[in-house]
């Protein structure tokens, strides 16, 4: 996974010095995460909404660009587990603090909107099963997964909008304490962004 985000990086930066377009700056957001859960006796809960905050740049040629960006990312999410098959299910939370790597690729429309997709990389600082009790055990996170990323752009002045979607090509954890289940994010995500220059 280093490998695919030096390679990505360093596509980034090369692009600069053959650039029509370079930019950078703030970027914070929203997000309303769930969780999916494809095995038996488990059931996703209400999304929940979390936040991030860091920093985008943009690299454009003609009418496309690429917007590389690192972001710290705080989200949670529910889901309810029941070992004997019967109502009521039991509830847990589940908090995620990342730090996030996404790469958009795309092009602009009428010189305001942008069609965007792309992959991102999640590396784990800090996730955890909260209130976790004697049937269920904490999960065991990876300590990075890779997902995607796709959406819409809008550009105004220096203010820029981004709305997207995002899910795991893989899953963030293979059990929840000793139970298998494929363990995933997936999130619709609101940011702004304001260009420096």
């Amino acid at each position: 996974m280093k490998k695919i985000l030096f390679t990505l990086a360093f596509l980034s930066f090369a692009l600069v010095g053959y650039s029509q377009d370079f930019s950078i700056g703030p970027k914070v957001g929203i997000s309303q995460a769930k969780l999916d859960l494809s095995k038996e006796n488990f059931e996703s809960g209400d999304a929940r909404f979390g936040y991030h905050v860091g920093l985008f740049g943009r690299v454009g040629l003609g009418g496309f660009f690429v917007q590389p960006e690192i972001l710290y990312t705080q989200t949670k999410a529910r889901f309810s587990f029941d070992q004997m098959g019967s109502q009521p299910y039991s509830e847990y939370e589940s908090s995620f603090n990342r730090l996030d790597v996404p790469v958009m690729v795309g092009f602009k429309l009428f010189n305001l909107l942008r069609l965007q997709a792309g992959p991102i990389a999640s590396f784990n600082v800090d996730s955890e099963l909260k209130d976790a009790g004697d049937d269920v055990r904490d999960a065991d996170f990876k300590k990075s997964t890779i997902g995607y990323q796709a959406g819409l752009g809008l550009d105004i002045g220096n203010l820029i909008i981004d709305a997207k979607y995002e899910s795991s090509l893989g899953n963030i954890s293979d059990n929840v304490g000793s139970f298998e289940t494929d363990h995933r994010l997936n999130q619709w995500v609101l940011s702004l962004g304001f260009r420096l220059f």
